[in-house]
């Protein structure tokens, strides 16, 4: 078995804690100082400070003076699995068209799903793969996979299909989302209920039945799914074990939140239009706010009040929104960097939101999140940092310069 050390640590972050972290607890950040940590396998073995050295014979030793060890960012919020991408929409943004204007002119999510069911699935694979490389450069060591570009029957059960793959190939812990209720495809738009049939009655069983996905997921807002529609679909999930996540509250107060707390979701995720009903209705839950900025900062929507939600006591998540429509971009320290400039969080809630609390918001949190013995060895080591508050500070800099995912250097 590979024995890997790390001794001269300035600082092992998210130490010893396996719990969410909520309200002002938030703004705590366990940090073991001047230490080590050891990796057997693929596993966290021990972890110690310098002053009671290791002596165990290793494999290998990595000397992280002046550098800090933190668990692996979790990305609970991605659709990496997609055709091409959406650049002419970029430049109509630019020229004044909204979000809902261009999806209304057969762009946006109905843009990408008619490029997917094109695409055969290899292409796919191998360009999802390197999205999923370039994620890890950044430092992240578990991902959410939604499918939702394929609209129709037999390519959303390809882009499942090809996620499962993503899974057996990936060093990444990945989780799969069924997102057929992602937009209402053209040919049903006369049709509503035709198409959540079709997703309840069809998809849902076979999904289940051969392992495809882990979570159910619906898009409940304003232009895309009601709450009638978003509680059939999720019933129907709930029956077949696919417990729901929801993407809501994007662009209006659309009572996705409350229809995800009502079905026991793992998380309601975007959550820009969030008041007082809103956040009384996750107080009493065990959902996890999922928040987007860099959605918000791609589409200039304004910011989800994470600091109303985080003074209220609620724990908050961050994610990526990895997509080619709203969010170009899975980098998970620019995502802390958004978060403490726009949400108001401090670093240490930003590192906690997008560690364990993301662990928790797609279900992994026995393994990954923090530094823990016995957890995975999902790890990396930064650059030569002054402090922790200087990585979402430098936000321009790559300070990720030691992956290791699975107790191997990545």
């Amino acid at each position: 078995m590979n024995r890997l050390l790390i001794i001269n640590a300035k600082g092992i972050v998210q130490h010893g804690r396996s719990h969410v972290v909520r309200g002002k607890a938030m703004q705590e950040l366990p940090v073991l100082e001047n230490g080590w940590l050891l990796i057997e396998g693929d596993r966290i073995s021990e972890t110690g400070h310098m002053d009671e050295p290791f002596h165990s014979p290793v494999n290998d030793v990595i000397d992280a003076e002046g550098r800090y060890i933190f668990p692996a960012w979790c990305d609970s919020h991605t659709h990496v699995v997609y055709a091409g991408s959406r650049e002419t929409e970029f430049v109509d943004r630019i020229l004044g068209l909204s979000y809902e204007e261009i999806a209304r002119r057969g762009g946006g999510i109905l843009n990408s799903a008619k490029r997917l069911q094109q695409t055969d699935p290899e292409e796919l694979y191998d360009a999802a793969s390197l999205r999923l490389q370039e994620v890890i450069r950044s430092g992240t060591g578990a991902i959410e996979i939604k499918s939702g570009y394929g609209l129709s029957f037999d390519a959303e059960l390809k882009m499942l299909h090809v996620i499962r793959r993503l899974k057996e190939s990936s060093p990444l812990i990945i989780k799969s989302t069924f997102l057929g209720a992602h937009a209402l495809p053209a040919e049903f738009r006369e049709n509503r209920r035709g198409y959540v049939d079709l997703l309840v009655n069809e998809l849902i069983p076979i999904i289940a039945d051969e392992g495809l996905a882990d979570y159910n997921d619906v898009f409940c807002d304003r232009g895309f799914f009601t709450v009638e529609e978003t509680e059939r679909i999720l019933e129907a999930g709930n029956k077949r074990g696919l417990r729901p996540k929801i993407h809501a509250n994007e662009l209006d107060y659309s009572g996705g939140i409350q229809a995800g707390v009502k079905h026991h979701a793992l998380s309601v995720d975007h959550l820009e239009c969030t008041g007082e009903a809103e956040i009384a209705a996750l107080l009493d839950s065990d959902t996890m706010p999922t928040l987007l900025p860099g959605t918000a900062f791609f589409l200039k929507l304004h910011y989800p009040p994470a600091r109303k939600m985080i003074d209220a006591g609620l724990p908050v998540a961050l994610a990526s929104d990895y997509n080619p429509g709203s969010c170009p971009s899975g980098k998970m320290p620019f995502v802390c960097s958004l978060a403490c400039l726009y949400l108001g969080m401090y670093p240490e809630e930003a590192i906690n939101a997008a560690t364990l609390n993301s662990a928790y918001a797609m279900g992994v949190m026995d393994d990954a999140g923090s530094i823990v013995k016995g957890k995975k060895a999902n790890l990396f080591i930064s650059a030569r940092m002054p402090s922790l508050s200087y990585l979402p500070y430098a936000f321009g800099s790559d300070l990720v310069e030691t992956v290791i995912l699975n107790g191997k250097i990545q």
